[in-house]
């Protein structure tokens, strides 16, 4: 064999059967022997395929279903460019066409599962579309949604085109595997999506349902929207207020269930505790007085990016942990308990309220404090 032997190209009779051979990119048809010149002709006027877009083809005639737009997108996306192929390293501040802070986006390195083979090369479905994917019903369907958004590191040196717009990030999240497509993490899916909404009620509704839905917490969703620096915007910041208020009811309701499921003694509900003529000790969400064990549901979401910054929620912070120094002093068992733990974990969370509470004739006896309706 010489450099002038043509390449036995791989049959092409087999594609259709699959999204993944009904659409595909120029390197996966030159793979197949398809040149370049052979599948512009193809996407001709009248022709058998069509090129969805630069670099990706359509291997029939007819309008893209919402899977084969989805593939399109990814494979466009994933594409390595110039500067993954000379192997520059990123480098800080912003690319070409990236939306305005997103330089300043960080997430945790993505870990992708899937296979090093995956043609996507790490991209992810983000905004809508992925939160269509999680099954999120308060946003458009698939087929109704103009544009794609899908996150690319930020060095990728394409641009926005017809349906896909691309989100640079610093870092990529760890993708989600939603019927075979990478799909961003709800939280991170949820900003990138109130980064392009100008309408309350639409921004409400996403928030309500991520957290309604038990898809993810409060503080991880308003941690996204303060690093896209989304929390100056007024209808957002009303949006979280909400969001917060549901994600403390649904907390809530979880310790409450868990007390009456697994039996365990019913306390004072929604209580301030304060020494006899003293001074207050602070609010709790249940107290055992016979046991003097409280339980404090940890909801605190930081805005990172809002009014005072992390020093706000190191105030809280330090707020929780002096009042709960107090209480322990006085012979007072605090327990701080999650939204997330709760939901994910119940009976772990029972078992451990239940173990403090029967601890409780071991320990020297607190001393008396006296309960106050909130």
């Amino acid at each position: 064999m010489n450099n002038n032997t043509p390449v036995t190209p791989r049959p092409l009779r087999h594609l259709g059967n699959d999204v993944r051979h009904r659409v595909l990119s120029a390197a996966q048809l030159r793979e197949h022997g398809v040149a370049a010149a052979r599948a512009a002709a193809q996407c001709r006027p009248g022709g058998p395929w069509q090129q969805l877009l630069p670099g990706v083809y359509l291997l029939h005639p007819g309008p893209p279903t919402s899977e084969e737009r989805l593939h399109a997108v990814l494979l466009y996306a994933g594409r390595p460019g110039p500067e993954a192929a000379k192997g520059v390293p990123a480098q800080p501040g912003s690319s070409p066409g990236g939306r305005p802070g997103s330089s300043s986006r960080s997430a945790p390195p993505a870990r992708s599962s899937a296979r090093p083979s995956s043609p996507y090369g790490g991209v992810m479905v983000t905004g809508l579309a992925a939160l269509a994917l999680h099954g999120f019903g308060s946003t458009p369907g698939l087929r109704e949604l103009d544009l794609i958004d899908v996150l690319v590191p930020r060095t990728r040196r394409l641009r926005s085109t017809a349906f896909a717009r691309l989100i640079r990030a610093h870092a990529l999240p760890r993708p989600e595997l939603v019927t075979g497509v990478p799909v961003a993490p709800v939280a991170r899916a949820v900003a990138d999506a109130v980064a392009e909404l100008s309408d309350a009620a639409a921004v409400r509704a996403l928030l309500t349902e991520a957290v309604r839905g038990g898809h993810c917490e409060p503080a991880s969703v308003v941690r996204e929207l303060s690093q896209a620096r989304l929390l100056a915007r007024p209808h957002v910041v009303d949006a979280v207020d909400a969001l917060l208020a549901e994600g403390r009811s649904l907390a809530e309701g979880r310790l409450y269930e868990m007390v009456r499921t697994y039996a365990l003694p019913e306390p004072v509900w929604n209580v301030d505790l304060a020494l006899p003529g003293g001074p207050h000790l602070g609010g709790v969400d249940a107290y055992w007085p016979e046991q003097a064990v409280a339980v404090e549901l940890d909801t605190r979401a930081p805005r990172l990016g809002g009014p005072g910054g992390p020093q706000d929620d190191d105030a809280v912070w330090t707020e929780y942990a002096r009042k709960r120094e107090h209480l322990e002093r006085l012979g007072v068992t605090v327990l701080h308990l999650t939204p997330r733990k709760l939901r994910e974990s119940l009976e772990q969370q029972a078992m451990v309220v239940g173990t403090a509470l029967a601890a409780a004739d071991e320990r020297d006896p607190a001393a008396y404090v006296v309960v106050l309706p909130r």
